[in-house]
């Protein structure tokens, strides 16, 4: 099974994906760790990305679980998966579940101020929350929780456990 951790910039995607995976005993992925430097220049600049900009960066990631599928595995990816097409895509990858870490903006905004990401300014939060399709068939976690609680829902709606 594959767990996508999925929101916009600042939701605690990387937090609870990491914290998901260590309760799991599962791999963790980031999607930022894959983007190509065109598109983390882009971003570093304040540009939202544009679907073009997307497509090969969701088609490397959906390679990367397809592989980690093929051998057997599990897996835990924090990615924004901001649009249906851009989950659809990710779901070609075999068993794939989707969990929204969903919040107001003005939360997440207050969240954004107390970080800073390596590339992604928060300037680039009403872009993604623009772009943002909230997903029908996703387990929805409310970022204000606790990441224990966060993760403590995730795995009961997905009946998942270390064993898994």
């Amino acid at each position: 099974m594959i767990v996508v951790v999925m929101g916009v910039t600042g939701c605690g995607k990387s937090t609870v994906g990491a914290a998901l995976a260590e309760r799991l005993g599962w791999r963790f992925l980031d999607a930022d760790d894959f983007h190509p430097p065109a598109n983390v220049a882009k971003m570093a600049a304040g540009t939202p990305l544009a679907d073009e900009d997307r497509w090969p960066w969701l088609d490397r990631l959906a390679s990367e679980l397809r592989t980690v599928e093929r051998a057997g595995g599990n897996a835990v990816l924090a990615c924004s998966a901001l649009k249906e097409a851009y989950r659809t895509r990710l779901g070609t990858a075999g068993d794939v579940r989707f969990v929204h870490l969903a919040g107001d903006q003005a939360t997440i905004a207050s969240r954004l101020a107390d970080r800073k990401h390596r590339y992604m300014p928060a300037s680039l939060l009403a872009s993604q929350f623009a772009a943002l399709e909230r997903p029908a068939n996703a387990v929805e976690v409310d970022v204000r929780l606790p990441v224990v609680r966060q993760v403590d829902e995730i795995c009961t709606a997905l009946a998942v456990t270390h064993q898994s």
